[in-house]
């Protein structure tokens, strides 16, 4: 089992005991244990629907030889009326699984079509779409595969992957040359050394990261630029660095950053803007 793999098993767990805790008594009360049933999920708006893999992981942690036909998968757009999948497992199955399912593919699906309305909105130019870390407690895992599966790139999963020099952390240590030569020279010392990012806030900064940060530094980010410093920071980098802009991006102005020729756009309201869209999974008689 993979790393991913395994942090899922470990979510569904943890999410199923949240909801079930000592039973689902109300299956419990009224329905034999051994009745077998179907469910089909159905779309209720239009969408690029995500979770389809993990629904059929959830279930089957509950019930191995619960089955599935698909329908669509994971990514496809969908429209109102189209059914998903058709879940076929005990119905005791059915009904302890179906909230965190629902739960899951509805979060996943509102991210995942807010994702590719912003990748669309860029397409053409050679700029990325990158997430961040304004994500759900406990839930970043999913909220980052359904960026993937809406087009988008996901930054770094945690603080531990990355080293990324923010204002806080610059600001703390004393200026830009201190926090990066001990950031690089820290790094060295890692069993596996990380790429250093560097948040920039004016000008100034850009030029300063440009004179110290060769052969450290791997991307310089411009935190809250506007257009026209954009372009001047992306003419004093001149290709040495990998770029990234992020701050006040949204889906009506996103065009306007890339079409700079930034790598990068990182903007978190592709998670946490996106609202949730509208599923159900029904029983089938």
């Amino acid at each position: 089992m993979n790393h991913w793999d395994n942090q899922l098993q470990i979510l569904i767990a943890s999410a199923l005991q949240e909801d079930i805790g000592d039973g689902d008594h109300s299956s419990l009360s009224c329905i034999p244990a051994d009745t077998l049933g179907k469910a089909v999920l159905k779309v209720k708006e239009p969408c690029i629907i995500a979770g389809i893999a993990v629904a059929e992981k959830i279930v089957q942690l509950v019930e191995p030889s619960a089955s599935f036909i698909f329908f669509a998968k994971d990514g496809e757009r969908m429209q109102p009326g189209s059914i998903a999948f058709e879940l076929s497992a005990s119905i005791h199955t059915i009904l302890k699984t179906e909230r965190l399912v629902l739960n899951c593919m509805q979060r996943m699906s509102g991210i995942a079509s807010l994702t590719a309305q912003y990748v669309s909105a860029i397409a053409g130019t050679k700029t990325k779409l990158l997430d961040t870390r304004k994500t759900t407690p406990n839930f970043r895992l999913l909220e980052k595969e359904a960026v993937r599966i809406g087009g988008g790139y996901n930054h770094r999963f945690g603080l531990y992957d990355m080293i990324m020099l923010k204002d806080n952390h610059i600001d703390f240590c004393g200026g830009l040359e201190p926090a990066i030569c001990k950031a690089y020279n820290y790094a060295k010392t890692l069993p596996t050394p990380l790429a250093i990012e560097v948040e920039t806030r004016t000008i100034a900064d850009v030029k300063k990261v440009c004179e110290i940060g060769t052969g450290k530094v791997f991307r310089i980010m411009l935190d809250n630029f506007d257009i026209p410093a954009i372009k001047e920071a992306l003419t004093i980098i001149d290709g040495r660095f990998e770029t990234e802009a992020s701050g006040g991006i949204r889906l009506d102005n996103i065009a306007d950053y890339a079409a700079t020729g930034v790598d990068y756009i990182s903007a978190g309201g592709i998670i946490h803007q996106a609202q949730s869209v509208d599923l159900s999974l029904k029983a089938e008689q």
